[in-house]
């Protein structure tokens, strides 16, 4: 079975074909037409201006990823899209070109959870998943702790009551002067700072549920940085791993938390904060402690791509035309 994925949730147009046979999966093609440099100078992404992007992009990026792969249109058997959530106008984009070949090309058209496409970029190692398993799903724009009793059925149990982890690595950057995106000038700079410089707050770390909150983390760099007279370059890496630490060991402990809850023999890592190294390898350590299998996307596929949007298509139903909507606020 061959996949053609397509996603146009924020400001990455992107389109991948992904083979799935025997109950492996082999990514034929992934291309991924970024817009950061677009939007760097707003400090984030602008909703039109992402939009009127995918429109000139997205026809020449899935003409790359059928010319990479090699692949006819007669040999796809499945077209999947992100349908949400996202940014409305970005999502229709995506799912009005995905509309227009499947039936251009007669195929059958599949309505993708974004959040659960995430998760699915697991399945793209090829590795057994023993069930039950705790996903975290860390990105700009969500923070979830999901339930997995199997490769359909997904339960939430927590998730962020303000800011996402990616969106207050954004902010702490835009603090610091740093520029856009956060999430990887933080990570890079915290290389060379001291995590226990100072002591930041790790909200909500100790609640018996499962949600999270990075407002009050966020805010209270602000007021350290205030409170400095002079932020040379040593201070700046020192508050970002600080910061950084802060924020890892919150998604940590509620994580683990939740595997020990729900008698979890798995936990996933996902979403585009998942490429933190720090986070990668702090959570490992803490799942071989308590013998917990654990999986992460490479991280090429952990920030928005096509690849993941076809891998979770294999296990889903073909969605009927008069059904297919995009939905910005969608959930698991």
């Amino acid at each position: 079975m061959i996949i053609l994925g397509i996603e146009t949730s924020c400001d990455e147009t992107a389109a991948a074909l992904v083979k799935y046979q025997g109950g492996k999966f082999s990514i034929l093609s992934n291309i991924v037409s970024s817009q950061i440099q677009i939007h760097k100078k707003y400090g984030g992404v602008v909703p039109e201006v992402a939009a009127r992007n995918h429109i000139i992009n997205i026809i020449p990026v899935i003409d790359e990823a059928l010319t990479k792969a090699k692949i006819k249109p007669s040999q796809i058997n499945r077209i999947a899209v992100t349908t949400g959530p996202g940014l409305i106008t970005s999502l229709i984009i995506g799912q009005e070109t995905a509309k227009t070949l499947a039936y251009a090309w007669n195929k059958p058209i599949f309505s993708i959870n974004h959040l659960k496409a995430h998760l699915s970029a697991n399945w793209l190692n090829n590795q057994p998943i023993k069930y039950p398993a705790i996903s975290l799903i860390v990105s700009g724009g969500h923070t979830e702790l999901t339930l997995i009793k199997s490769k359909n059925k997904f339960i939430k149990i927590g998730q962020t009551l303000d800011d996402a982890a990616g969106e207050a690595f954004d902010k702490v950057a835009k603090l610091l002067g740093l520029g856009y995106p956060g999430g990887p000038i933080i990570s890079k700079l915290a290389l060379e700072g001291n995590p226990k410089t100072f002591k930041f707050p790790r909200p909500m770390i100790n609640n018996n549920d499962f949600n999270f909150s990075f407002s009050g983390l966020k805010t209270s760099v602000l007021y350290t940085v205030k409170k400095l007279k002079k932020i040379n370059k040593k201070t700046k890496a020192d508050l970002s791993a600080s910061f950084q630490q802060a924020a890892v060991d919150v998604l940590i402990k509620k994580t683990i938390k939740a595997a020990k809850k729900y008698n979890a023999k798995t936990i996933l890592l996902s979403g585009g904060v998942a490429a933190n190294k720090v986070l990668r390898e702090n959570l490992s350590i803490a799942c071989q402690k308590e013998n917990l299998n654990f999986l992460m996307p490479e991280i090429f596929l952990c920030t928005d791509n096509a690849t993941m949007i076809a891998a979770a298509a294999a296990f889903e139903k073909p969605t009927p035309w008069h059904k297919l909507r995009v939905d910005p606020n969608l959930e698991i």
